[in-house]
């Protein structure tokens, strides 16, 4: 028996598909909206809001919170910087200060403050279930707090019972188990201005996560804005490319590892992406790089090296 259900949750549309009953669908559903209750940087009483809140001071933290932390620095150490779960206060001042469907366009955006002197995350804490951010920092689930909510879930609902599970948490995905008829789970690459996938992959039991500066856009102070920051400078980044999608073991890791894919430049975009993950860039004029390893993935299918039904011009001009 197989159960399917699309639903809101963590900001994101979340996409479920579980090889067991309809109870397992609600055990997902209660679950995200637990983390999201206890993640969402637009809830002035979830556990990250009282830390960003409390900057500098030990906090009790639910388990999840502490894991979420910990990835943080684990992830900005495996990226070297380039994903930085401090960046809070430069994004509210690019104009992304409250959850994405109330912003405001007409709002200027705020000049950010000299943030960037701010400690690093391996500064972040975690001593049992107590921890704290640097004084004067701002912690970001993002996109890794998707990337581990689907881990968390998706390890929840095997663990319940299910026989396969593939969750899609705002486009990042687990899986789990076997799909309908026994085979890996076959997952679509997506470019939001292509018709067609990217390419298809198959996963046992792993993660695709895919970060675009195509999405999540807006204007703000005039000026079109997207959520990518760059840690050097604490605005909006010029990115190397477009949209980048790794796939890893897990949902965090595979997220984090897009940040140095869209950020480094295009001979060391790949330089983060350990062995046994595999990553693919598309740059503004459709043109496609991936690692090698990536056909371990498409069953041998060769990666195309440009998508033709790509627009050539960058929305909103953020080029």
């Amino acid at each position: 028996m197989f159960s399917d259900a699309r639903f809101r949750a963590m900001g994101s549309d979340v996409h479920l598909v579980v090889h067991g009953s309809q109870a397992l669908v609600d055990l997902a559903v209660t679950r995200l909206a637990a983390l999201e209750a206890a993640w969402s940087r637009f809830r002035p009483d979830s556990e990250i809001s009282r830390l960003n809140a409390g900057a500098g001071r030990w906090l009790e933290v639910s388990a999840p919170t502490a894991l979420l932390l910990q990835r943080a620095v684990e992830g900005w150490r495996l990226t070297g910087g380039a994903y930085d779960p401090l960046l809070l206060h430069a994004l509210q001042a690019a104009g992304y200060d409250r959850s994405f469907e109330a912003l405001d366009p007409a709002l200027p955006a705020v000049p950010p403050a000299r943030w960037w002197n701010r400690p690093l995350p391996p500064e972040i804490e975690v001593n049992g279930s107590a921890a704290r951010i640097p004084a004067g920092a701002g912690f970001d689930p993002g996109g890794i707090g998707k990337g581990l909510a689907a881990d968390l879930v998706t390890a929840d609902l095997m663990a319940a019972g299910a026989v396969g599970v593939c969750v899609s948490v705002g486009g990042d995905v687990r899986v789990r188990g076997t799909a309908p008829g026994g085979t890996p789970w076959t997952i679509a690459v997506e470019h939001p201005l292509a018709a067609a996938p990217v390419t298809l992959v198959g996963l046992w039991d792993g993660a695709l996560a895919t970060s675009s500066v195509l999405r999540r856009v807006w204007q703000a102070g005039g000026r079109p804005r997207h959520h990518i920051i760059e840690p050097d400078t604490g605005v909006p980044a010029r990115t190397t490319a477009d949209l980048a999608s790794v796939i890893a073991g897990d949902g965090w890791l595979a997220e984090v590892l897009t940040k140095p894919v869209l950020l480094r430049p295009a001979d060391r975009r790949f330089d983060n992406v350990p062995s046994g993950c595999a990553a693919l860039a598309v740059v503004a004029d459709g043109t496609v790089a991936a690692t090698a390893s990536m056909s371990r993935f498409t069953g041998g299918a060769l990666v195309p090296t440009v998508l033709r039904s790509v627009e050539r011009t960058h929305p909103g001009g953020a080029r």
